[in-house]
Order: C-alpha cells, then structure tokens, then sequence
C-alpha cells in the first residue's frame, strides 16, 4: 500500500484552497488540501504497525508549531503547478527531517518545499491566466500544527486518513 504522511490546514485554508481546487486540481475528488510533510512512500501490513509505533515517537517528540502562507507560488517550468507557500519554520523542516531518519530512512525525490497545492496539470493557457490573477492577491495566513496525518492511498486513488498523531502527547 502507498502512504504519505501530511498536515491539513485550517477549514479557512481549506476553503480557499478548494475554491480553486474545485476547477484547477485533477486531484480534488482523491484528496483534500494538505501539506506533506513526507513524500508518498510503500509498506506491507507487518511494516504498517511498526511505522505507526515510530510515527507516535516523532509526534510525542515534537511540539505543536505554528507556520505561515504568504503567497501563491508555482513549480513552473518543471509542472504547472500552483500552491499557497507555506514559509517553513525549523519546526518544520525538523519534522520533515525525522520523517527520512531512522524506520523512515529513504532518498528525498525532491527537496522540501512546504505547500498546499491549488491547481495542478494545467494547460499553458489556463496556468499563465490563474497565476497573473493569483500572484496579485494577497494570501496570510498563520496556522498551527496540533496533528499530522498517516494517510493511505486506496485502490480508487482516494487518499485516506489511516492514524492521526497529534504533536507532544504522551
């Protein structure tokens, strides 16, 4: 089975995300807005309680955090891709970093750029529209990370929440 692991925003920051997400994700039915925080990755159902056992060691580790959206950014040239920038804290990044150590050791694809993704696989007409609309707007918001999220892919593509862990509970 394939997981990833991820935090959700507010339902504030959900909400503005999927009013774009609506018209301009080809993902907005599998998942809902999220922030990974570890790249999709596989395991077998013995490795399953294993990981969960570690996910609750990290979480039990790590304080609640706050971080930030600023802006819309994209991945343009390499996708067309747009999302809400989430300014990574160091509490972040070290959560990131524990989610590739130790039972999660794995090669990053790509390096950690925390965001929640608005609108994916657009074509170069409708991406060059969106982004000359969004890039005016301005987008703040503070959030805080009380929970990250275990979430397993299923055989419709749907994304769902297998174990919440909530940050510095005993």
């Amino acid at each position: 089975m394939n997981y990833t692991i991820a935090i959700f925003p507010s339902e504030q920051v959900q909400q503005e995300a999927n009013s774009y997400r609506k018209r301009y994700d080809s993902a907005y039915a599998l998942i809902k807005p999220h922030m990974k925080v570890r790249q999709p990755f596989t395991l077998n159902e013995e490795d399953l309680i294993d990981a969960v056992s570690e996910l609750k060691r990290i979480a039990r580790e790590t304080a609640p955090f706050s971080y930030k959206i600023e802006k819309v950014s994209t991945f343009a040239p390499a996708h067309n891709t747009l999302y809400f920038k989430v300014t990574p804290s160091e509490q972040l990044k070290t959560l990131h970093e524990k989610l590739y150590h130790g039972f999660f050791e794995g090669e990053k694809e790509y390096a950690f750029v925390p965001h929640i993704t608005i609108a994916q696989n657009l074509s170069s007409g409708e991406y060059g529209d969106l982004y000359g609309t969004l890039k005016l707007k301005q987008f703040q918001y503070e959030e805080q990370a009380e929970q990250f999220h275990l979430l397993e892919q299923q055989a419709d593509d749907k994304w769902i929440v297998k174990e919440t862990f909530t940050l510095g509970e005993e």
